[in-house]
């Protein structure tokens, strides 16, 4: 019986463990907010804060290699995405938030490799 216990565990335990590395934004006086982080293989990095409506926030990034990244929030069970992008290093745009919000940027390295990643937000 033990033994019937131990293999679905060992099984379970085998399986890869993917870890998020999840941000709050945190704005500084001028209105900016950076950050710098690793993504790592078979992750995703996500940073989010709270927007009221109207808010507009100039973004942009710069990793070392493609990710997939998006931009979304949540209603209900719905997520709505502002932006989409399939393997991409470098993007930069403006968000127009249309409702008050917690809006996150987010993205996934589908490779066998870390990547470092930049992100830069300004409020206008």
């Amino acid at each position: 019986m033990r033994c019937a216990l131990l293999i679905p565990l060992a099984l379970l335990m085998a399986l890869p463990v993917t870890r998020a590395d999840v941000v709050d934004i945190k704005w500084s006086g001028d209105g900016r907010f950076a950050h710098k982080a690793t993504v790592g293989a078979g992750t995703f990095a996500e940073v989010c804060g709270r927007l009221p409506a109207g808010t507009t926030v100039r973004w942009d990034f710069d990793a070392s290699a493609p990710l997939d990244f998006n931009l979304h929030y949540h209603v209900g069970k719905d997520v709505v995405f502002p932006s989409k992008l399939g393997a991409v290093a470098t993007a930069k745009d403006t968000l127009q938030a249309s409702i008050a919000q917690d809006y996150c940027w987010m993205w996934s390295n589908k490779s066998a490799k870390p990547s470092t990643l930049t992100l830069s937000l300004q409020r206008g």
